[in-house]
């Protein structure tokens, strides 16, 4: 791929248009260097009768002025730069969600309805679509050059961002962080559909009897590993007269904030769940025992996904 391709995103577009703003901001005050630069050099030369008495009181006014406009320029720059930045890591309420996991040297990426792929990532056009993200092993880089997105991926964390593609078409995807001797071959396709074709993908994906809603997955990975001993059967809690020990609820617990026993306040969000999941001593909630396990080297971050997936899934007061 050579050349200028035009961003198949609105936000990419925006961040073409901000890069070309840049450059010939840029490339003005540059030109305006070099020919003051040019013009001292004529105007000043050994040999010139030119009048040097008084620099100070002949050029103060030009040098604040143009000091004064260049930097007003760049920092409404940098004030587009950041307002982007920031809308690009904050995705709508009613954006997609799909899980992408990092593996040397794979992309992997299932659906909420439990649809799987390697190395491909089918999406609808004209949709919000926000990428939940982690790495199995070492640092990956999920790069979408036609979306103009290029976001690292690191193990042990959630790393998530989120476009909205408006034309279709497949789109190449590349791991852009060097990590490890197969770092070339881990490349893969978006591929952006209309909603109609999206549905039908999702629909033929996989055999019915070979896939599982990411929710229904998790719980029965939830009274697989025993969760269901301690938090309720449908995550409603546990206390001593009823499972024995003392548990938070799940039902009802993402996007909520919670209380450490350190004094801090989270929220409850997917990364938080996951350090409940596999470092549960990072996590110690307030008014409970620390008697929660580590699954760490035990599940998975797909199970956890999938984990994470039913626990956001369950409301408060549900007993079915």
């Amino acid at each position: 791929m050579s050349g200028y391709f035009p961003s198949a995103t609105a936000e990419g577009r925006e961040i073409d248009f901000l890069i070309l703003a840049l450059t010939l901001v840029s490339c003005a005050v540059l030109a305006l260097v070099f020919a003051l630069i040019f013009l001292y050099m004529v105007r000043y030369r050994a040999e010139s009768d030119a009048y040097r008495g008084a620099p100070g009181r002949k050029t103060w006014r030009f040098e604040i002025s143009w000091t004064a406009a260049t930097l007003t320029v760049f920092f409404v720059l940098f004030i587009w730069g950041g307002d982007l930045y920031v809308r690009l890591f904050q995705p709508p309420a009613d954006a997609l969600q799909i899980y992408v996991v990092g593996k040397q040297w794979m992309w992997k990426v299932e659906h909420q309805g439990g649809q799987r792929e390697i190395n491909a990532l089918h999406i609808p056009i004209n949709r919000s679509i926000q990428l939940v993200m982690t790495s199995e092993d070492v640092i990956h880089d999920f790069s979408v050059p036609a979306f103009r997105i290029k976001h690292d991926v690191l193990p042990g964390r959630y790393e998530s961002l989120w476009f909205q593609v408006e034309t279709p078409g497949t789109f190449e995807l590349f791991c852009t962080q060097l990590c490890g001797v197969g770092h070339y071959s881990m490349t893969g396709v978006v591929v952006a559909l209309t909603q109609p074709e999206f549905e039908t993908w999702l629909s033929g994906a996989a055999p019915s009897g070979e896939r599982d809603d990411m929710a229904a997955a998790g719980k029965a990975l939830f009274t697989a590993h025993g969760c269901s001993g301690c938090h309720g059967e449908n995550g409603v809690g546990g206390s001593p007269a009823t499972t024995g020990v003392s548990a938070p609820a799940l039902a009802g617990l993402f996007g909520r904030l919670v209380k450490l026993q350190t004094g801090a306040t989270v929220t409850a969000d997917e990364k938080f769940l996951r350090d409940c999941i596999l470092t549960p001593d990072k996590t110690r909630i307030a008014g409970y025992p620390q008697i929660m396990p580590s699954f760490s080297g035990q599940i998975s971050e797909e199970d956890v996904l999938r984990l994470i997936a039913h626990i956001k899934s369950l409301r408060s007061g549900s007993r079915t």
